[in-house]
């Protein structure tokens, strides 16, 4: 089971890189017409943003739960 989830996890990593990379790039005609010092703080933002959804999707891949368990006891 758990190859399985590290398959699909790879893929569905690959996929959310691609539909934020399509997401990212249609707005490139509208933020290119916007002066550089503004174009800067959108592509840094955009270009680490979509890693918030690799933790919980890291760790479902490697314990098959999505979210941390609480401690016990």
């Amino acid at each position: 089971m758990t190859a399985f989830r590290k398959l699909g996890g790879m893929f569905a990593i690959i996929l959310l890189i691609i539909v934020w990379a399509v997401i990212v790039a249609s707005a490139a005609p509208l933020v290119g017409r916007w002066p550089i010092l503004l174009q800067l703080p959108f592509y840094l933002v955009t270009g680490i943003i979509w890693i918030a959804p690799l933790k919980p999707l890291l760790r479902w891949m490697e314990t098959g739960r999505w979210r941390v368990e609480p401690p016990r006891g």
